[in-house]
């Protein structure tokens, strides 16, 4: 049975250090972010935070999990048996997963004037510091605050990249 990495967290908690993490030690991660800009990228249409929102929305589909389940199969098909998954905003999209593989929720948390920060720096075209506080709120509609009350694993990520990185590691080495 796969190995799943699940990294939750809200908008720039650090989930994407749990990326670099993978990419660097050659650990498949998909990130159903990913998909979703890629389906903005299909259809031809700008890159702003009210597209993304609606596509990420349509992608989910009914039950909230339609992306989850692309993000899956593509992980299930990778020929490794480790793997790391980042996206997944609510409980029953953890459940859909552990059905299918062995899967440890990790939860990136920063508190909310350090996230605003990084989403000033970043400059992705789907940030925006006025949408910022909607976009929170978005993913809490969407359920991502119950993966990250429940979550395995957590890593407090306030300070810098460095020690957020070696929390990663550390942690992970209970796992491999």
């Amino acid at each position: 049975m796969k190995n799943i990495l699940i990294i939750v967290g809200m908008p720039a908690a650090g989930k994407n250090l749990a990326r670099d993490y993978a990419t660097a030690r050659g650990i498949p991660y998909f990130a159903t972010g990913d998909l979703v800009r890629a389906e903005v990228i299909l259809r031809g249409v700008e890159a702003t935070p009210d597209n993304m929102a609606r596509i990420s929305t349509e992608l989910r589909g009914d039950d909230g999990m339609g992306v989850t389940r692309l993000a899956l199969e593509t992980a299930l098909n990778a020929n490794v048996p480790l793997v790391m998954l980042e996206g997944m905003r609510s409980w029953p999209e953890i459940e859909l997963i552990r059905q299918r593989a062995r899967a440890v929720v990790i939860a990136f948390l920063a508190p909310m004037a350090t996230r605003r920060d990084r989403i000033i720096s970043r400059g992705r075209s789907d940030d925006s510091v006025d949408a910022f506080h909607e976009r929170d709120q978005r993913e809490i509609a969407y359920g991502t605050a119950v993966p990250i009350a429940l979550a395995d694993e957590y890593i407090l990520n306030k300070g810098t990249m460095e020690e957020a990185l070696q929390a990663l590691s550390d942690l992970l080495d209970k796992y491999r």
